[in-house]
């Protein structure tokens, strides 16, 4: 994969060369060439043949934080010792009047 990226790099490059240094040829046109024939095409490509390589790390990080993960301990984290908030207050939360 990486082969036909570098190849295609050497061959823009060498086109924005020869239209730098050609008579009818300007800087500009050699820019516009590099990038539009290089660069954008370059990272297009680069980036959907990339795809799998990151679909594979996103599993493997998923898969290592799954291994990490604390197990439950059993306990209903609910159950403390103290009452809600509410429930002490016959189930209804306390309204306050205007003044």
């Amino acid at each position: 994969m990486y082969l036909v990226l570098i190849a295609w790099f050497y061959v823009t490059l060498m086109m924005a060369v020869a239209e730098a240094t050609s008579a009818q040829g300007t800087v500009l046109g050699a820019i516009a060439t590099f990038v539009l024939y290089g660069l954008l095409p370059l990272a297009i490509v680069g980036y959907i043949l990339g795809t799998p390589a990151r679909r594979r790390a996103l599993r493997a990080a998923h898969a290592r934080d799954q291994e990490q993960a604390p197990t439950p301990s059993g306990t209903d984290p609910n159950a403390g010792s103290h009452a809600a908030a509410a429930a002490e207050h016959g189930g209804v939360a306390p309204v306050r009047e205007k003044p």
